[in-house]
Formats: C-alpha cells, sequence, structure tokens
C-alpha cells in the first residue's frame, strides 16, 4: 500500500502543517510520497528532512526580520518580490538554520512541488530536486502573482502552483496512494472570494492570457474542489486534517505569538489523531 501527504499553502499559515507534520514526525509517521503547494512544500521538506520545528525555528526568528520579508524587498530590482529571495531560500536554509539536504536525498518516495505554467494556466508537478542549494523550484511554487517574478525552469514560465491546483490530492491519488492524508490551511468554513487584484491581475500578465483565465477562476475552481476533497473525505478514500480557526494568523504574518499558536495548534490536533491516523495508513 502505498500512502501519501497533501500540503496545501497559504505563506506562513502553512505554519499549521508544519505543526502536523512535526506531530507526524514525532509520532514516526512517514508517508511514501509528499507533495505540496507554495509554503506547503517549502516547509513540507523539512518533513521528508526529518526535521522537526525547524520552521516554527524559522518564522519565529524571521518573520519580523526586515531580510525576511516587507516592502523594501519587493522595490529591491535585484529581488522582486516582498520576501527576501537570498535570504529566505538561501542563506537561511544553507548557513542559518542548515537543511539535512543528506536526509533529504535519502528519501526513497517522491517529492513533488506544484507550479502554474504561465503559458498553459494549468498545474505542472515537478520533482523536488534533493540538492538545489538554491530552491529554485520552491520559489517558483511560492511565487504568489504580483509579490514574486516570473521563474523559468525547463524554458517555461512560472509562478504560484496555488493559483491552479491549490489542493493537489487528485495528483497523489493519480500517483497511485492507496492512502492520503491532506493537511489544509484554512478551516472547513472557509470559502474563497474572488481576487480583489484580478484587474491588476489582468494587466500585469495580458501576454499570459491563459494565466490569467486561470486566476479569474481560481475562488469558484477552489472552493468546487473543497467540495469534492470533503466528499472523498466521507467516502473513506481520504483523511483531512485542517485548522479549527487560523487564530488571525496572516499570509505575511508577523506576530511570531499567532505563528507559534497556529504551529501548536496542528500539532495538537494531530496527535489527538495519530491513532486514527495510523490506523488509517495502515501502520
Amino acid at each position: 500500500m502505498k500512502t501519501g501527504l497533501v500540503l496545501e499553502g497559504g505563506a506562513l499559515r502553512a505554519i499549521f502543517s508544519s505543526g502536523v507534520c512535526d506531530a507526524l514526525l514525532d509520532g514516526k509517521v512517514m508517508t511514501d510520497y509528499v507533495i505540496g503547494v507554495s509554503a506547503g512544500i517549502a516547509y513540507g521538506v523539512s518533513y521528508v528532512s526529518r526535521q522537526p520545528r525547524r520552521n516554527l525555528e524559522v518564522v519565529t526568528r524571521y518573520a519580523p526580520d526586515k531580510r525576511y520579508m516587507g516592502m523594501n524587498n519587493l522595490v529591491d530590482k535585484d529581488n522582486r518580490s516582498y520576501f527576501g529571495l537570498k535570504f529566505a531560500y538561501d542563506t537561511i536554509p544553507n548557513e542559518l538554520i542548515p537543511f539535512d539536504y543528506d536526509t533529504f536525498a535519502a528519501y526513497p518516495g517522491e517529492v513533488e512541488a506544484v507550479v502554474t505554467n504561465l503559458n498553459t494556466g494549468k498545474a505542472d508537478y515537478l520533482p523536488v530536486p534533493r540538492r538545489d542549494k538554491n530552491s529554485l523550484l520552491l520559489q517558483a511554487t511560492c511565487a504568489m502573482p504580483l509579490l514574486f517574478p516570473i521563474y523559468r525552469i525547463g524554458g517555461q514560465p512560472y509562478l504560484d502552483g496555488g493559483a491552479a491546483d491549490s489542493i493537489p490530492w487528485r495528483r497523489a491519488l493519480d500517483k497511485g496512494c492507496d492512502r492520503v492524508v491532506v493537511v489544509l490551511t484554512r478551516p472547513r468554513s472557509y470559502r474563497r472570494k474572488p481576487d480583489q487584484m484580478i484587474r491588476l491581475i489582468r494587466k500585469q500578465y495580458k501576454e499570459y492570457p491563459a494565466f490569467v483565465k486561470t486566476m479569474e477562476t481560481r475562488a469558484q475552481r477552489y472552493n468546487q474542489d473543497r467540495e469534492e476533497l470533503f466528499e472523498m473525505e466521507k467516502a473513506g478514500r481520504l483523511l483531512v486534517i485542517a485548522p479549527r480557526s487560523t487564530l488571525g494568523v496572516g499570509r505575511i504574518e508577523r506576530d511570531t505569538e499567532k505563528l507559534r499558536l497556529l504551529w501548536a495548534e496542528g500539532y495538537q490536533m494531530t496527535v489527538e489523531r495519530m491513532e486514527e491516523i495510523r490506523d488509517y495508513l495502515g501502520l
């Protein structure tokens, strides 16, 4: 039986998912396949590298740091992102809070990140390189429209995977997973609203009409996808873990106490459901 873990994005709200993953690590639960979107997989690689609480240390230490995120980074012509790309994706994992590339490379399963292809407007599912010290794919999957530059990988232009496939549970099933744990970063009652920046998106990405169309329909597709996800859960095909509340944590949250509490919610919820999770995964 093949098991999978699906991690939704949500920028710093994904610290909830880190709490879930850290509890799974403490419970010695490792799936055969991991896929994530945006911060879901950017944080999720620390699960595969078996480094519990690494993401918690990163966000509680650096979320308030202007080198990590802030408007000064966005107006920097060599950065062009709200996040400090070199600092967040190079300096931190390679110097300040080291990422364990050896353990990550030794993981026998597959790890994929979702990116949105601007030419097609559709999701591409790319394997996460095991020793990419520039974290190029992880930058691309996190690349929120208007807040990041466009990334080119394999000759294709990419942005945030959440635009095309925010919760890639179907991909996990297509990859042959018999049991899939899906971690959401919004409560079950959440409904996405149309993007308020859609006019600016139409203007900024007018040379990519398929991508603009994807952004125009994103809210409707996301809400429908969640409805189908919960139906699959009722049928026993998936196990879903979602926060009861996001505790007011935003995508670019700087309040480290809020971030710590949201991590703790994910951790405690998973501990409480550990027996159910282990039974579901056949462990």
